[in-house]
């Protein structure tokens, strides 16, 4: 009983938290289409880009006024279903309700440039963008559209795929360059570009690193360690060089976000503990991660 109700707090508090980085995502990424983006016209990566190319492309040649919030919301409903069914029900949940408030928030909040010097635009604009998806993705949700892909592929692939969307997205920006000019297009990519590496940089969930603990306490830090992580350890031993004394070299990978917080349950059980932390290129073979669900 009292296990059942732990559960249901945390359930709760991943709900809860889910909930508020969805709606700051949100409201970053609607306020920096409306500031930086309109401002100097830029055609940002992905549904959005295209949500915003195809609107343009109404009014420009059609003169037709679309509403953002009916093309993106439209656009994502393909994707949304497909993540529904390859990804995670929870996740692709977030993700819609990011995508709806999103879309009817950058048709409500007024535009309001805070400067019009493209690079300058293409840089924070960028960074601005990259944040509201690292925000979006710690809350386990996506802004839609080809960060669906994105996401599938690194649980896939076991490793980033941000820059492989990235090449898509540049094809969005050159097919907007044929249509409105490629300075424009160029500006984009830098924005697109920019918003990659800082999703790259602070988004950790994808990244590996290999811990090598030096210990004379293995078998009570390994059980701790499959027991806290869910992931393997290696076991090695050996003698230090310097006082001659027996040790073991535990051998294991973790995520790039597990790292704190085993580093610091290692050092709680053993104070002597030497630990070489290496960031890992890839891994092949079973690895642990916990779902998006």
């Amino acid at each position: 009983m009292v296990y059942a109700k732990t559960k249901d707090k945390e359930e709760w508090k991943k709900h809860v938290t889910s909930m508020c980085c969805v709606l700051i995502a949100s409201l970053i990424m609607s306020v920096n289409i409306k500031s930086f983006v309109r401002a100097g016209n830029l055609i940002p990566g992905g549904f959005t880009g295209l949500s915003l190319l195809l609107q343009r492309s109404a009014l420009e040649f059609l003169g037709v006024s679309l509403p953002y919030s009916f093309i993106n919301i439209a656009l994502n409903a393909v994707p949304a279903f497909i993540g529904f069914k390859m990804i995670g029900k929870k996740f692709t949940s977030y993700s819609v309700i990011m995508i709806i408030l999103n879309s009817f928030l950058v048709d409500l909040i007024p535009v309001a440039p805070i400067t019009y010097d493209p690079l300058l635009v293409s840089v924070f604009g960028g960074i601005l963008n990259g944040i509201a998806i690292v925000i979006a993705l710690y809350g386990k949700a996506s802004s839609g559209g080809t960060d669906f892909i994105a996401v599938y592929l690194s649980n896939k692939l076991k490793k980033p795929s941000w820059n492989f969307v990235f090449g898509i997205n540049v094809v969005i920006l050159m097919a907007a360059g044929l249509l409105f000019g490629f300075e424009e297009a160029m500006y984009s990519i830098i924005f697109q570009f920019v918003s990659t590496q800082i999703i790259e940089r602070f988004h950790q969930r994808d990244q590996r690193v290999t811990l090598f603990i030096v210990t004379s306490k293995a078998q009570l830090l390994e059980q701790e360690l499959m027991s806290y992580t869910h992931h393997g350890v290696t076991r090695l031993e050996g003698q230090g060089c310097y006082l001659k004394e027996n040790k073991a070299l535990l051998y294991t990978v973790v995520g790039a976000d597990e790292v704190k917080d085993v580093v610091h349950l290692v050092k709680a059980l053993d104070s002597k503990v030497f630990i070489n932390t290496v960031k890992s290129e890839g891994i092949t073979g079973r690895f642990y991660q916990e779902p998006l669900e």
